[in-house]
């Protein structure tokens, strides 16, 4: 089962492999030709209602193979305010071959007439609610006849995040689905049918551009923190390590980013950039004493990013333990820190970002052949119960039960502190999505912004390199039409 907001990732993530959106449709539409021939006789007449995005443009393709029926296809709306273009373009294709069509501009128009058939295609998998209108007077005159009902993906009115089913929503006699079953659809009196429309596996298995739709457009009246408040907490040996981590996470749309460190890296940090808020705290490295300090400001973030830069002291980990135990919120957890999560008792979702080497240390096996090493990742994520990223030339990311594959990166990116980016973008997004989400797009995002300076750097990238690309790959790579 899979809802609408995840097929909308896997419909773009196939087009980003080389299966275009159009072709999908080509297959949808045919499918749903297929269901209106198995229940209609040879003189059926049928009546297509579709809406003005691509649950009507699969009605529009459908309406070409059933050239045997009498068919009248009726648009809620005008012409002009369909939504895609590969919609439009079968709605043109439609009047190009002098099919029977109509467009309902009022709902006070629309006559359903007495069709054997009527092809349910308004509204797909996004909507929520109760019908507006004008699909709210179609859908009770589709529900007042006597034709059988095929709808397209979900009957309108349906919920594919849900499967609440509104007052006002369609009744099915069929459903014609694609590529997976959706939320709702088993509670239906009515026969479903799952059509697979030629969509690889590989959409579901490897993070493409699609899954970058997850991220929200953010709200024009948000305030500041509204859109996440990461804490890192790091630094000791080294200074660069949470700094690089930190403006990964402005770049990556956190609001706010504070860093928690000795008070002797703190005054280096500051010249990092004016962007950080630097929290110091007295000694030359993270202790136990600071527990309790930083746990009571790690309550105050919506996600902690905590190892870039400790090291590996044993009072250091100590520390690291006490906090990883004590915390309750979500946490991605790198570098020297990983050590003591395997032993940690913790209420906390981690999300771990070891490298091969670290992940052998924590208790994991490695594998040189990804698909090895995706089944390894994939079992130990399960036996931890938390979220874990394996960086690699094929970044793995599983919480045990999903398993996803990133292939973005290059060898370029061997150089130290593309680890410590990863973590920071990984932190930011933890702080408003899910957290196998957010790992999957920070392993993408970190890799493609990677991909991009090494156009213009070749091997001589460095990690802040990185810092510039992240917005481009978050905020304008993103998906295409819906």
């Amino acid at each position: 089962m899979i809802t609408g907001s995840e097929m909308a990732v896997i419909d773009e993530n196939a087009a980003a492999m080389g299966v275009p959106r159009k072709q999908l449709m080509e297959s949808s539409g045919h499918a749903v030709a297929r269901a209106v021939r198995e229940v209609a006789d040879a003189d059926a007449s049928v009546r297509v209602v579709a809406g003005r995005g691509n649950n009507g443009g699969d009605a529009f393709v459908a309406v070409r193979f059933l050239d045997g029926f009498d068919v009248t296809t009726s648009l809620l709306g005008r012409p002009d305010t369909i939504t895609t273009e590969i919609a439009r373009e079968n709605w043109a294709a439609l009047a190009d071959g002098e099919y029977r069509t109509d467009a309902v501009r009022d709902s006070a128009a629309f006559d359903l007439g007495d069709p054997d058939i009527v092809v349910d295609a308004m509204l797909g998998t996004g909507i929520r609610g109760d019908l507006r209108e004008p699909e709210r007077t179609a859908a009770a005159a589709i529900n007042d006849s006597d034709a059988t009902v095929v709808s397209v993906d979900v009957p309108s009115g349906l919920n594919a995040e849900t499967g609440e089913l509104a007052e006002t929503a369609v009744e099915a006699d069929r459903v014609v689905t694609f590529h997976d079953t959706k939320p709702g659809l088993d509670a239906l009196d009515a026969d479903v049918t799952v059509a697979d429309i030629g969509i690889p596996a590989a959409a579901e298995r490897f993070v493409e551009r699609g899954d970058l739709m997850r991220l929200d457009d953010r709200d024009p009246g948000s305030h500041k923190g509204q859109n996440g408040e990461v804490l890192v907490i790091g630094g000791g040996p080294y200074a660069g390590a949470p700094a690089l981590s930190a403006k990964a996470a402005l770049r990556a749309g956190a609001d706010l980013v504070r860093v928690a460190c000795p008070m002797v890296v703190g005054r280096e940090l500051q010249g990092f950039g004016e962007d950080l808020i630097v929290r110091p705290y007295q000694g030359k490295q993270l202790e136990p004493r600071q527990v309790g300090f930083l746990l009571q400001m790690a309550r105050h973030h919506d996600a902690v990013v905590i190892g870039p830069g400790l090291g590996d002291a044993e009072e250091t980990l100590e520390a690291v333990e006490g906090i990883l135990s004590g915390y309750s919120g979500t946490a991605v957890v790198d570098a020297d820190a990983l050590a003591r999560v395997p032993q940690v008792d913790t209420d906390a979702d981690l999300i771990c970002t070891p490298h091969q080497g670290e992940f052998a240390k924590m208790g994991g096996r490695v594998s040189d052949d990804w698909e090895e090493r995706a089944n390894f990742v994939e079992r130990f994520a399960a036996d931890l119960g938390q979220v874990v990223l394996v960086k690699g030339a094929y970044d793995v990311v599983s919480d045990g039960e999903t398993t996803r594959v990133n292939r973005t990166g290059n060898a370029g990116m061997t150089v130290g502190g593309t680890g410590d980016v990863l973590a920071g973008i990984t932190g930011a997004l933890a702080a408003t999505q899910d957290p196998l989400d957010a790992a999957a797009m920070a392993a993408y995002a970190n890799g493609r912004a990677g991909d991009r300076a090494f156009e213009e750097r070749n091997n001589g990238l460095v990690a802040t390199d990185l810092h510039d690309e992240i917005p481009e790959v978050l905020w304008t790579d993103r998906g295409g039409e819906a």
